[in-house]
């Protein structure tokens, strides 16, 4: 089990998922569109020569140096994961985990036995604030 993670156990003794402490967060971040350009799959030569956004680059790094943990989780396919492997290295992203095949399309709603916490991208990388908004929950 990684050193980060927390073992947890039900009433009966039985081994549950584990967690990270609670000031260790587990970022999950889209690419395009988000660390860079919004590129379609369907033009996958522009993926290898693409910039960053710099506020991104800076923001997340900065968030891998703290501890944090970085996993970048996109709509590309895993034909596409050697050319954005490269991508990432070549313009210096640090990160923990690539996941491909994220569903396409948006108006994404995650369901998890685990605390998520959602920030829809707008443009600019910052540090985080809290702010209180309206969710949709199960019906207790």
């Amino acid at each position: 089990m990684d050193k980060e993670l927390s073992e947890l156990k039900d009433g009966d003794g039985n081994l549950l998922s584990p967690i990270l402490p609670d000031e260790i967060k587990n970022y999950l971040i889209d690419i395009d569109g988000t660390i860079t350009d919004d590129i379609p799959n369907e033009e996958p030569e522009r993926m290898a020569t693409c910039a960053p956004y710099p506020d991104a680059l800076e923001t997340l790094n900065k968030w891998y140096d703290e501890g944090h943990r970085i996993c970048f989780f996109t709509s590309r396919t895993e034909e596409h994961r050697t050319v954005t492997e490269a991508w990432l290295k070549k313009t210096g992203f640090k990160y923990h985990s690539l996941l491909m095949g994220k569903p396409r399309g948006g108006n994404y709603h995650w369901i998890d036995n685990h605390m998520v916490r959602a920030t829809r991208f707008k443009g600019k990388f910052t540090d985080l604030i809290l702010k209180e908004k309206t969710i949709e929950v199960f019906n207790d």
